[in-house]
C-alpha cells in the first residue's frame, strides 16, 4: 500500500483511509449494511466507507479501537460516534477534560478533541466484529503513519486485546522486544516504553463488555483518572 510520505499531513492519511479498497471482504460487508440498514437508521444515509482517525494533530494521549461499528462509525464516518462504545468513550473524554462535549451522535455534531487522537486498528467494520490478520496487517500502514505524524504522543490507550496488538505492531515494539519484555494486554495493564511513551490497557467499552459488567463504570472512570494523571505529570 503507498501512502504519502509522512511529513506531509494527517490530511493526506485522511485520504488515503477513505479511499482504500484494500480488503474486498471488508468493502462488501460495509456496503451491505449501508444498504440493508438498522431500523432506527433506516431514513440515514450511511457513510459505508473506511473510517479515519480523528482528534487533535497536537495530542499527547492516542486511543486506538478495534474497529468502527457495523451501525455506528460505519454510518456516521467518525470513529466511536454514533454508538454506545461511543457514548463511554466521549464521555470519559469530556470528563477529562480532552472533549468538548460528552456525546456524539454524527460527525457534524460539533465535538472537538483537545490532546487525543482516537483511531482504530482496522478501518472498515467487519462481520461479527473480527477482522482477519490479513485485514488487520492491510490496514497497519495507516496507524503506522499516524504514529510518525503524532509526534507528541505520550500515552497511548488500547481498547482491548486486538487494538493492543496492532499498535504494538505498528509502533515497531512487536518485534523489537523480546517476547518475555513484550507488553501483554491485561484490563489496566500499564507498560513505560523505551522511548518513553506509555502504553495503557483496557478492555473495549463494547456492549458485550458492559452489559455482562466485564467492563464497569467504575473500572472504566479508574483508567481515564490515570490517564489524565500521566498526562499532567
Amino acid at each position: 500500500m503507498s501512502f504519502p510520505p509522512v511529513s506531509s499531513s494527517l490530511d493526506c492519511v485522511t485520504r488515503a483511509v477513505v479511499a482504500c479498497e484494500r480488503c474486498p471482504r471488508l468493502r462488501d460487508h460495509c456496503r451491505q449494511v449501508a444498504e440493508t440498514r438498522k431500523r432506527e437508521f433506516r431514513d440515514q444515509a450511511y457513510w459505508s466507507r473506511p473510517v479515519p482517525g480523528f482528534g487533535d494533530p497536537r495530542a499527547r494521549l492516542l486511543v486506538v479501537g478495534l474497529a468502527p461499528a457495523a451501525h455506528g462509525a460505519n454510518r456516521t464516518g467518525r470513529m466511536f460516534t454514533g454508538d454506545s462504545s461511543g457514548d463511554w468513550l466521549h464521555e470519559a473524554l469530556h470528563r477529562a477534560g480532552l472533549a468538548s462535549q460528552p456525546r456524539s451522535v454524527n460527525r457534524d455534531d460539533g465535538l472537538r478533541l483537545t490532546d487525543a487522537w482516537v483511531t482504530a486498528a482496522a478501518r472498515c467494520a467487519p462481520p461479527g466484529n473480527r477482522p482477519t490478520r490479513e485485514e488487520l496487517a492491510r490496514c497497519r500502514p495507516f496507524l503506522e503513519a499516524e504514529n510518525a505524524l503524532l509526534a507528541r504522543v505520550r500515552v497511548v490507550l488500547a481498547l482491548g486485546g486486538v487494538a493492543h496488538e496492532a499498535w504494538l505492531r505498528a509502533s515497531g515494539w512487536w518485534e523489537r522486544l523480546p517476547v518475555p519484555q513484550r507488553p501483554r494486554f491485561a484490563h489496566g495493564a500499564q507498560t513505560t516504553l523505551p522511548d518513553g511513551r506509555i502504553l495503557m490497557a483496557s478492555y473495549h467499552p463494547s456492549r458485550q463488555n458492559t452489559n455482562t459488567r466485564r467492563l464497569t463504570r467504575a473500572m472504566w472512570s479508574a483508567v481515564f483518572r490515570r490517564v489524565r494523571r500521566l498526562l499532567d505529570e
